[in-house]
């Protein structure tokens, strides 16, 4: 879709909508159109176009006026030729661009060489419509070429220059267009479309027009070779595709070598005025008339360029585009033609007043229509992915404008966001855009994204930001803080404007806390441990610990046991190097339940590093924690039991006075009161074995006598330590015991379980004693090796001799120690066995003798 600017021959053209369609379309141009301006401009102003050809190094355009104009890409004028006074109807040119073919109006036919003096005129008594010279002309065995006016004419030079020429065909009206590929030439008269093969010199087929009711001079044919053996016709509205096949050999006979097979065939909204190939699919200028809803009159409307996709029966529209051409709305159908060059994609829509050039869209070109329909983010995709490939266009231009895109619509947030891709490490962009975003006052939006290293920006704008949020919030302000490092901006700056906002709100706990941050950024430890402490933080202790603080809190120690006094406890004693017990003790003295905390869990280290606090923790446990003092006065061995034993008989402590008592060894007091004050029998026999006395067992047994509970308790229990007919003798007469009967029962039970467990111990020990003395008699019965290496344990000699002939005597012990016989004692009378010298001498028990080796 183009708009016409009529002033500015170089303005390139606009898509635009027929006058019905106003709004723009969403779906992207496949093409962009520019007009061919320059010398084209000048040759149209006075003259009009008849044909055109195009090479891949220039055009050539034939005029009204009988000139041809050799023009660059750019429409410049190269070269002019006057070849005749009227209309040029066709211009041909050779693949090497050296040779060009022109015919006229006025029945002139010239083929030349543009560099060379090669030249060949003829004039005929008719107007010649259509020439095409052989693509390969260059080659001295390719010099020909075809005109058609009446009929259609093979030219072929000959061995002696001489120019011959044969009729291909005539006698079906006018030759209305050609077009040689190869070794095929393609044409259409007013009945069809032929095919003849110039090396065969036969004629292959006839495709024969569909609609006859169109005027042929008016609707003319358009023929385009796609490549060697594929034609494309477009004939009124009618499309083929014809592909130009081998015949096999058994099907020849008397036929062609070659027949065409129409493979795809499709009818088009409007008239063809031109075809051309664009990889699979086909590029269409159509001849465009439309009925006036007004006044009901047909005009002429603006030509259309289409990229259909052939289908074999239909094809699809991939786009249209109405183009505004000059003067089309006196053009007729013939009056507009499509020509393309090959070796790109560049299609010249040509009419008598006008010169249009049609390009596929390059990546620049859809990033602008991207960017047109203000779709940013996807204009931004495209850049990145072919930054290689564009020309015109810069990521970081696409990504500016749509960040300024996303801020005119208000969502600042996403904006911000982008920033971080878009504006990566350059800090001179970050701080124009936080200006920015300062001025429309949305600096909160884009802090979280401020860069915090490579690239670090000015400290003036994170201070910006900070006292953004300082006026408005505070916990906002406080995240940034924790998550700033502390080095982009000026600490003691924020620090004051903190103090002085602390003025007008000094309990605001967040401004605290966030103060206490900035004081352990400046290395100001003291100020942020005192905040801490205030505000019961929990980071106090890591604090500490990190930044080594202990001297500092030697007068503080109250404080932090009163916000955790576990962690406090637990980070006093990890550093008693830095802390000493005794000034921790000193600090407590007036807080006695915190100073029990510490010395308990001190005292659970190490039962020996506090035991000058012992007898000061006896006090704090019998106040504090009476469920740890026994315990205490158990494992502790540096406390004093006078005053531990007074101190729990002022608190009437049994238990612990029970324990004081007997570890003090009155064992007899301490039975005395578990009897009398606990009444509890288990507890006073489970003393009593503990004690293993048995003046406490007799205690015990005339204590529980006229008592039936503590008799039945002793009866159970008693068997084990002391002979039960001790109590039973002693239990008067007609005493009721309760539960006696079971008593018995059991201590019977127990007795009988004795004997059992004697009996059984005895029947182990013998079967153990005989298995032992079994093992030592197989061991006993063993041979001893007695080679060279052994020696006498008496003389210190070999135990053998050297002369193996000679005779000896040798004693070896089951303990492996050997001797000469000579040199063992005689034994005595009183003690014939003989024993090792060595064992018996160091109270290992004799070894006898077992073996006596003699030669």
């Amino acid at each position: 879709m183009m708009a016409e600017a009529e002033g500015q021959e170089t303005e390139s053209l606009e898509e635009s909508t027929d006058e019905s369609e106003e709004e723009e379309s969403e779906e992207e141009p496949k093409l962009k159109y520019e007009r061919l301006s320059n010398g084209v401009t000048e040759i149209l102003q006075k003259d009009a176009a008849g044909c055109m050809t195009v090479h891949d190094k220039f055009l050539a355009l034939g005029t009204h006026y009988g000139k041809v104009y050799l023009l660059d890409v750019q429409g410049n004028i190269t070269q002019k030729f006057d070849v005749s006074p009227v209309k040029i109807n066709q211009i041909s040119l050779d693949e090497s661009g050296e040779h060009m073919g022109v015919c006229s109006e006025d029945g002139k036919v010239q083929v030349f060489g543009l560099y060379s003096g090669e030249e060949f005129h003829e004039t005929f008594d008719c107007p010649i419509k259509i020439i095409a010279v052989n693509p390969h002309f260059v080659r001295t065995s390719c010099k020909q070429f075809v005109t058609g006016g009446k009929k259609l004419l093979l030219f072929e030079r000959s061995w002696m220059s001489r120019w011959k020429s044969c009729v291909l065909h005539e006698g079906e009206g006018n030759i209305r267009s050609v077009k040689w590929r190869g070794h095929l030439i393609a044409w259409a008269n007013n009945m069809g479309v032929k095919i003849f093969d110039v090396t065969s010199k036969q004629r292959i087929t006839n495709v024969p027009r569909d609609d006859i009711s169109l005027r042929p001079d008016m609707y003319p044919c358009s023929l385009c070779w796609k490549d060697s053996v594929t034609l494309i016709i477009g004939w009124g509205t009618s499309v083929k595709i014809c592909s130009v096949k081998e015949r096999h050999a058994s099907e020849m006979r008397d036929l062609p070598s070659r027949y065409v097979e129409i493979v795809s065939q499709f009818e088009t909204e409007f008239y063809i005025s031109g075809l051309a190939p664009l990889c699979d699919q086909l590029v269409v200028l159509s001849y465009v008339k439309e009925v006036s809803e007004k006044t009901e009159r047909e005009y002429r409307a603006r030509p259309r360029l289409d990229i259909i996709q052939p289908l074999p029966e239909t094809c699809e529209e991939i786009s249209s585009d109405a183009l505004t051409v000059r003067g089309f709305q006196e053009n007729e159908c013939r009056d507009y033609h499509l020509e393309y060059s090959e070796g790109e994609s560049l299609f010249y829509i040509v009419s008598p007043r006008d010169i249009v050039i049609a390009k596929e869209r390059d990546q620049d070109d859809h990033i602008d229509w991207l960017l047109e329909k203000k779709k940013y983010e996807e204009a931004l995709m495209a850049a990145e992915i072919s930054q290689k490939n564009i020309k015109r266009h810069k990521i970081l231009d696409i990504g500016l404008a749509y960040i300024n895109h996303l801020v005119e619509k208000g969502e600042y947030d996403i904006a911000a966001r982008k920033c971080q891709k878009i504006l990566g490490k350059n800090a001179a962009l970050w701080e124009y855009e936080v200006y920015k975003f300062k001025e429309i006052g949305q600096l909160k939006a884009i802090s979280p994204y401020l860069p915090r290293g490579d690239p670090v920006l000015k400290p003036l704008i994170y201070e910006m930001i900070l006292h953004e949020f300082l006026e408005s919030d505070y916990e906002g302000f406080a995240t940034l803080i924790r998550e700033w490092p502390g080095d982009l901006y000026n600490n003691s700056v924020i620090v004051q404007a903190v103090r002085d906002h602390l003025k007008k709100d000094s309990q605001n706990r967040t401004l605290l806390k966030t103060l206490a941050e900035l004081y352990t950024y400046d290395k100001n430890y003291g100020n942020a441990l005192e905040i801490y402490l205030t505000l019961r933080h929990k980071d106090v202790f890591q604090l500490i610990h990190k930044h080594n603080l202990f001297s500092s809190i030697k007068d503080k120690i109250v404080l932090l046991m009163d916000f955790d006094s576990e962690k406090a406890v637990d980070m006093l004693l990890d550093n008693e190097d830095k802390i000493s017990i005794k000034k921790v003790v000193e600090e407590l003295e007036d807080r006695p339940e915190l100073q029990h905390v510490y010395l308990h869990k001190l005292f659970k280290r190490d039962h020996h590093k506090g035991q000058r606090y012992h007898e000061k923790q006896i006090s704090l446990y019998a106040e504090y924690d009476r469920p740890n003092l026994l315990p205490f006065l158990r494992d502790s061995t540096h406390c004093p039991l006078e005053k531990a034993l007074e101190i729990c008989q002022q608190r009437n402590f049994v238990e612990e006075t029970i324990y004081l008592l007997s570890r003090m060894g009155n064992s007899r007091s301490a039975l005395k009161m578990i009897t009398e004050e606990l009444h509890d029998v288990d507890k006073a026999i489970e003393f009593a074995k503990e004690q293993d006395d048995g003046e406490l067992w007799e205690d015990l047994i005339l204590y529980s006598i006229d008592k039936p509970p503590f008799i039945t308790g002793l009866l159970n229990n008693i068997g084990t330590h002391v002979d039960p007919i001790l109590l039973i003798h002693r239990i008067k007469e007609g005493m009721e015991i309760p539960n006696l009967r079971d008593s018995l029962v059991k201590i019977l039970q127990d007795y009988n379980l004795q004997i059992l467990l004697r009996e059984g111990c005895k029947k182990i020990l013998v079967a153990d004693s005989l298995s032992l003395l079994k093992r030592m008699h197989r061991t006993q019965m063993k041979g001893i090796l007695v080679d060279e290496e052994n020696i006498c344990e008496s003389c210190l000699s070999p135990i053998l001799p050297s002369d193996a002939a000679k005779s000896f005597s040798v004693v070896a012990f089951h303990c492996r120690h050997m001797f000469h016989k000579e040199c063992l004692p005689v034994p005595s009378m009183n003690s014939p066995a003989q024993f090792c010298n060595i064992c018996s001498a160091k109270h290992r028990g004799p070894g006898s003798a077992i073996l006596e080796l003699k030669k």
